[in-house]
């Protein structure tokens, strides 16, 4: 087993036993430190899904530019993901040209909605959300890729029992399943920073936002690899979610090989989705996250150990700045 791969499970354990010893325990802990142990000696197994694909000029590279680089990467390692898209986003010609490539490249077209809306808002209600989502359906599903899954935007699920049980109703009624993420990250954050440091700095240093990137997604995979062992998901096939912007144009294949050395196995979505954790159905309130962060909040000896957000950028600001200041 490589080194790394090893040392990230250490820290981990570490952490918690410094938790320990400092008077912060939690039973749930105790069961924490046997999860991540039994899963370091098992590989990890993970797919790639993109979401929000869009036409935007960022920075040096078009559209066209990065979504080659994507698919480029994707190419050299084999793997077949799935692209999450969100219709406003690609409601224009160079969006059907995008959408075409994606599609011929054998991988597949799923909905993230039109309007990308926050389902928690008091604004929405899980009527304009269904038809938001049947907008989004109508843009897509003429491409021989696409398929029934829908991933929610922000991966928020509902704050009431009336939004979340409207909303699934009406995707089961069309046919369509959840397109859940078992490791969610930031990548959005890290993505956003380093364009905010070019575009002031041309020539910075991308190297220091690549190392720390390639961190952060390396902490979320061992992270949610050792919540699901809690949930009983010891073995279970992880989907990632990540974005179809600037920085996974520029390290994508950096982030695979990162991943691969450390002992991760990359499969294919179409693989991952058949795993079992990826048709349950949580019933806790606000619903959404990942899947196996979902399966944790409903065991009451855990619940309370999860931070929520389970993701978002203001956890990694300091994170961030620290990495970068050490290098």
């Amino acid at each position: 087993m490589n080194p790394c791969f090893v040392f990230g499970y250490q820290s981990i354990i570490i952490m918690l036993l410094k938790k320990i010893s400092s008077g912060v325990f939690h039973p749930g802990i105790w069961v924490l430190l046997l999860a991540i142990h039994l899963s370091a000696s098992a590989q990890i197994q993970v797919a790639l899904s993109f979401d929000d694909p869009h036409t935007n000029q960022t920075l040096d590279l078009n559209w066209n530019q990065r979504n080659e680089s994507i698919l480029r990467i994707l190419k050299k390692f084999e793997l077949s993901s799935t692209l999450y898209v969100c219709g406003f986003r690609i409601d224009s010609e160079s969006g059907d040209s995008l959408l075409k490539t994606w599609d011929l490249a054998g991988h597949e077209l799923a909905n993230h909605s039109y309007s990308h809306w926050y389902l928690n808002s008091k604004k929405i209600s899980a009527l304009a959300f269904v038809n938001d989502i049947k907008r989004s359906d109508s843009l897509i599903n003429g491409y021989s890729a696409f398929v029934k899954r829908f991933r929610f935007p922000y991966l928020k699920e509902g704050n009431t029992e009336g939004k979340r049980d409207s909303v699934r109703d009406a995707l089961n009624q069309t046919g369509y399943v959840n397109g859940h993420v078992s490791i969610d990250a930031s990548d959005w954050y890290y993505d956003q920073q380093l364009r905010d440091t070019l575009s002031k700095n041309p020539n910075a240093d991308v190297d220091l936002y690549k190392q720390a990137y390639l961190e952060h997604i390396w902490d979320r995979v061992q992270y949610y690899d050792s919540l699901a062992s809690v949930v009983g998901y010891s073995k279970m096939k992880h989907v990632l979610l990540l974005h179809h912007n600037y920085i996974n144009a520029r390290f994508l294949g950096d982030l695979l090989t990162f991943l691969k050395q450390n002992g991760v196995q990359l499969i294919s979505t179409k693989e991952a989705y058949l795993d079992s954790i990826y048709s349950q159905i949580p019933m806790i309130l606000p619903t959404g996250e990942s899947i196996i962060w979902q399966l944790a909040k409903q065991i009451p000896e855990h619940a309370s150990t999860l931070r929520y957000p389970a993701e978002d950028g203001t956890y990694e600001k300091d994170i961030l700045r620290k990495r970068i200041n050490e290098r």
